[in-house]
């Protein structure tokens, strides 16, 4: 593929950045990034009931695109709109489910556990993300300075609030004192990397909670992020979070699921994990750890060959 311009449409998650983003390097096309804002009372619109019209939308200030990459609910009605008024021939990819007729989308990217069908879906285990094998491994040594090199390493990796799962200090308690035990048994240093979305107290839970003995990232650091993944014998994720599980697969690493009480019905969560278990990718924290091995995954590539071949 020569290389193509890409605009890409999100509500400015750091979840929706990364796979937009991750699929775009894949892709290997130039991109400009845009959050998108919708207006007055569009905003509580679903985009089934939306009409197709810029006035939906706040303007998008870019004429010069090949390819429209969309993530979100707010970002639907733009990328179809931007597609149906561009003079020249514009592919429009989305990711999820867009909740309107998929003929509306050259490509619609979901999730496996979402069960979404349709000529034009391509399905992917767990989320696309922007993440490398070769960042991952060039940031290893980032951290090493920090930690006892006579030990190994468990790095917990922490999300946050979101509506279904019941993200207070109790809950985060539980999850601190199973990892707690698993140090003590093991001999190890735990690394633990919070996310955009970990509230300042629960880090500072953290911090308080396995002392000088560990390291608590107490900012948003990606380069402590990869170096964490690189370092760790062992990865724990709190299980709000289907893109850091994801990424963490880059590692091909033993990843447990950290589980938290939910608030209403996880069914979309619990049968992600339920995939990646029969993957055999993660298992549930528990009391114990052991080593195992699965089959690196690496779905942003493999999804950015299929639509490759498709268009070109």
């Amino acid at each position: 593929m020569s290389k193509l311009k890409g605009l890409l449409l999100t509500e400015g998650m750091h979840g929706m950045i990364s796979q937009v983003e991750g699929l775009a390097k894949a892709l290997d096309i130039g991109f400009t990034h845009h959050k998108v804002e919708l207006n007055s009372f569009w905003k509580l619109v679903p985009p089934k009931f939306a009409p197709v019209s810029s006035f939906t939308f706040n303007s998008i200030d870019s004429k010069d695109f090949d390819i429209i990459i969309s993530c979100g609910r707010k970002s639907v009605i733009p990328s179809i709109c931007l597609k149906k008024n561009s003079k020249k021939k514009v592919y429009n990819i989305h990711i999820q489910d867009p909740k309107v007729s998929l003929k509306n989308f050259d490509f619609i990217i979901a999730p496996e556990h979402d069960g979404l069908i349709g000529k034009n879906v391509i399905l992917s285990k767990g989320s696309m993300h922007y993440l490398t094998n070769k960042e991952i491994v060039n940031n290893r040594e980032y951290l090493s300075k920090r930690l006892n090199k006579e030990k190994e390493y468990l790095t917990l990796i922490l999300g946050g609030p979101n509506k279904y799962y019941n993200y207070n200090e109790e809950n985060l308690k539980k999850v601190f004192d199973k990892v707690k035990n698993i140090l003590e048994k093991n001999n190890l240093q735990a690394i633990i990397v919070p996310s955009m979305r970990t509230p300042k107290k629960i880090i500072d839970l953290s911090d308080n909670y396995f002392g000088k003995d560990h390291l608590v990232i107490n900012d948003i650091d990606k380069k402590a992020y990869l170096s964490g993944l690189s370092l760790a014998k062992y990865i724990v994720v709190t299980c709000d979070s289907t893109s850091m599980i994801s990424e963490s697969a880059l590692t091909g690493k033993p990843i447990y699921i950290a589980e938290i009480p939910s608030k209403i019905n996880d069914y979309r969560f619990r049968r992600f994990r339920e995939l990646f278990g029969k993957l055999n990718i993660v298992k549930n924290l528990d009391e114990k750890v052991e080593i195992w091995s699965y089959e690196i995954l690496d779905e942003t590539n493999k999804i950015a060959k299929e639509i490759k071949r498709k268009i070109s």
